[in-house]
């Protein structure tokens, strides 16, 4: 049991390294007097929220552990569950508070210029990416210590655990995030014609808010999660060979620890040399996959295991890259399909709006074809579905770099709206809108990598579900699977809908207060007078919160439900429609909304008579559809796969044991 040695070690430098990571962030100078207000009141907002939200998961947390306390070793699986849930808060509220304070600093540094700026956002977004990977492998490692390898099966709980956390941070926060930024672009661009992040719009700080408890949190809990419980369902795979050595279990720890060093490494080539950021981020990633794979080779190597198990583990990391250059070649601010819809624009709302969805419809074949190729690759070079397992973890074993990478983009976005709203000099809103266009681009890719990780983790959740439940194969042409299938086939369709309504909604609320408040607060609009963002910022966190609460039911009591009522084989065949349907309609989703978004950042560029022309409104309106579906809907289906995945593993005895049919 030695391995426990390093993957424990290796956890504790990551933590290490994300604390140093934040005390750094924070010695550096915050600005001035109005800039210290405005990260003041961002960073208040941000902790409201979450603080909101935690008593809403502590009411389904504790009906949840006290159910939990009914299964066989309840005590066991409740320790599990807790450890899961924490580790993965903790994760999003360390990292999102340190990213609400590099905000303002980098806002700060960008008076030095671009260099200054992007290593103050990258290293601020370190944060949130190693404490994730720390939290994550030395919690599972403990646990392992605690149960021993015989109860190995219990650690579902604490991918339970992080699924609860990040269903509810991903939801709540994408509703937040979207319910802001429409209304203060409906109102602000449309019919005010005022600029992005302008004072006097009152949802620009609400929309500010929602870009960390959104992109920042929610997107953490995601990737938490999909580390997690990709990680337990290679152990649990594993477990399940009959003869298996320790080298096979302890194999996909080692890997998410030799992850974390190349992870590390990667972090000295992320400098701006030169001014080029997007070269020094496309440097991290890809220095990231060729360190990681030398040392997973020299480790495979190490521990004398066939050489097909590199290659599994090699085909996970190579899934990672290929998804971050597939994602950015149809959604990159310059790339050919933006400047597509943003032409489209010309022709005005309807034409923009078309031409965006058939993008994202478009983009989702390449990633497809990625995720079957490694699926066929580690399946047949290692002759059995633990390549599968041990190929997700050579993917997520990256995590830390692309959790850095991704919170770049909102720190970048915050820094930006600080320097408008302070009346800092050109020169820094310069500095700013151009690594806020790259943290753009970031953020799309980065969902693209979550999107493909919960496809792949999802695909080994289900063989560890196939091997609980006692299913060697699924037969089509029995009626319940059947069933089950059509049942999964339309989950992400329901789940969405109630998001994308819910975005609806809350949205609708903000512009009639934006617009109340134009009218109502003499003053308002030339300067004179202050809104009350404090309103906007609360409008939109009562309403996330009340509206999470049905998709969060549908997604916990389906596989329940369906479990208990049809049988195993009806809930296997959920899982199985869920899957692909889930993975093509979040890519679709993610990748039209980022699409149509750079398409608007585009002829704000100044392309098309850029910003207050026809074609520029056109945009805004095709950017209000794309906004929740990029950061609301594609991206709460990764957590909707995982809570299915897990939930009915963790029941397996139960439909089992129970069911009617």
């Amino acid at each position: 049991m030695s391995f426990y040695f390093y993957t424990i070690a290796a956890g504790a430098v990551a933590l290490l390294f994300s604390l140093w990571a934040a005390y750094s962030t924070i010695g550096k100078p915050d600005g001035n007097k109005k800039m210290q207000e405005i990260s003041a009141a961002i960073r208040d907002g941000s902790r409201a929220y979450l603080n909101r939200q935690l008593k809403t998961i502590l009411v389904f947390g504790v009906v949840l552990a006290i159910l939990f306390l009914f299964l066989k070793n309840g005590i066991q699986l409740d320790i599990a569950f807790a450890t899961g849930a924490i580790s993965s808060y903790l994760t999003a509220y360390i990292g999102m508070n340190v990213a609400v304070r590099a905000n303002v600093r980098t806002a700060k540094s960008a008076e030095k210029g671009i260099r200054n700026a992007f290593e103050t956002a990258v290293i601020g977004g370190s944060v949130t990416g190693f404490a994730a990977v720390g939290f994550g492998l030395i919690g599972i490692s403990l646990l392992l210590i605690y149960l021993t390898i015989s109860k190995v099966a219990l650690l579902i709980g604490f991918g339970f655990g992080a699924s609860l956390i990040s269903l509810f941070a991903r939801v709540g926060g994408g509703i937040y995030t979207k319910a802001a930024d429409v209304g203060a672009d409906l109102v602000g661009k449309t019919e005010l014609n005022l600029p992005e992040d302008d004072p006097r719009n009152p949802a620009v700080i609400a929309d500010n808010v929602g870009d960390n408890v959104g992109d920042c949190a929610g997107m953490s809990a995601d990737v938490f999660e999909s580390y997690a419980v990709t990680l337990v369902a290679a152990l649990l795979i594993a477990s399940s060979i009959s003869g298996a050595s320790l080298s096979l279990f302890s194999y996909p720890l080692l890997v998410a620890a030799v992850g974390i060093i190349g992870s590390l490494v990667a972090m000295f080539f992320m400098k701006a040399r030169g001014g080029s950021a997007i070269r020094a981020l496309y440097s991290g990633i890809i220095s990231a996959v060729i360190i990681s794979a030398l040392l997973d080779f020299a480790l495979t190597a190490a521990m004398r295991l066939p050489f097909s198990y590199f290659v599994a583990v090699l085909s996970g990391l190579v899934i990672a890259i290929l998804i971050f250059w597939i994602t950015d070649y149809f959604t990159g601010n310059k790339s050919k399909s933006v400047i597509k819809i943003a032409t489209a624009a010309k022709g005005g709302a309807g034409t923009n709006v078309i031409m965006g969805l058939a993008v994202g419809l478009r983009s989702t074949w390449l990633p497809v074809l990625v995720i079957i190729a490694a699926i066929f690759v580690s399946y047949f070079s290692v002759g059995s579905v633990y390549g599968i397992g041990i190929a997700a973890v050579g993917m997520l074993s990256l995590t830390a770099t692309i959790l850095t990478i991704d919170s770049f983009g909102p720190i970048t976005d915050n820094a930006g709206g600080i320097a408008e709203m302070s009346g800092m000099p050109g020169s820094v809103r310069k500095v700013t809108d151009h690594l806020d266009a790259i943290g753009n681009t970031t953020k799309a890719t980065t969902k693209g990598y979550a999107i493909g990780g919960a496809a792949l983790s999802a695909v080994a959740l289900f063989v560890a579900f196939s091997n609980a439940v006692g299913l060697t194969t699924l037969n089509v042409l029995n009626p319940l699977v059947t069933i089950g299938i059509f049942i999964g086939a339309l989950m992400p369709f329901i789940f969405s809908s109630f998001l994308m309504e819910a975005v609806g909604h809350a949205a609708n609320m903000m512009v009639e207060e934006v617009r109340r408040q134009v009218k109502t607060i003499k003053g308002l609009m030339n300067g004179t007078a202050k809104p009350d963002y404090a309103r906007a910022v609360d409008i939109a966190t009562i309403n996330a919160l009340r509206s999470l609460v049905v998709p969060e039911l549908i997604a916990i009591a389906t596989p329940i439900a369906v479990g208990i009522l049809l049988g195993k084989a009806a809930l296997g065949g959920l899982i199985v429609g869920m899957i692909p349907t889930s993975f093509v309609m979040a890519l679709f989703m993610s990748n039209a909304g980022g699409a149509m978004d750079n398409a608007k950042k585009y002829i704000e560029g100044g392309n098309f008579g850029g910003k207050g022309s026809d074609a520029h409104k056109a945009a805004v309106v095709g950017d209000t559809l794309g906004d929740p579906l990029k950061d609301t809907a594609g991206p709460s289906l990764n957590s909707m796969i995982k809570v299915i995945s897990t939930i009915s593993i963790l029941l397996a005895p139960v439909f089992v044991a129970y069911a009617i049919l």
